[in-house]
């Protein structure tokens, strides 16, 4: 299983900017997709997070700012990032709990994307 992140880059203060991350290879079914980010010199934070039934989470600094998704027929997280901010500048993570079958036995792991590099910045 492979998470492929994309959509990061340079933006200016109150842009906007729209990740996706999609899931490649032998699944089974995906559960909670997310969204981390890693700012330099800090830890990795949960941004948002969504279940295979639509039920969002988001980090009280995004609340109202960002917008979690995703297609489950694609495999696929975006996070619509408005109104972004010098601080929101990290790496941006995504992860998926991913069920596959290994040897006739269902089992659950979770996956990383590699990364997706954002910078907020005039």
């Amino acid at each position: 299983v492979q998470l492929q992140a994309s959509g990061g880059g340079l933006v200016q203060p109150g842009g906007s900017l729209r990740l996706s991350c999609a899931a490649s290879g032998s699944i089974f079914s995906i559960h909670d997709m997310g969204w981390y980010r890693q700012a330099p010199e800090k830890q990795r934070e949960l941004v948002a997070s969504i279940t295979s039934g639509g039920v969002t989470n988001y980090a009280d600094s995004v609340k109202g700012r960002f917008t979690i998704s995703r297609d489950n027929a694609k495999y696929t997280v975006y996070l619509q990032m408005n109104s972004l901010e010098p601080e929101d500048t990290a790496v941006y993570y995504c992860k998926a709990e991913v069920e596959v079958i290994q040897h006739s036995v269902y089992v659950t792991r979770n996956y990383w994307g590699k990364g997706t590099l954002v910078t907020v910045s005039s």
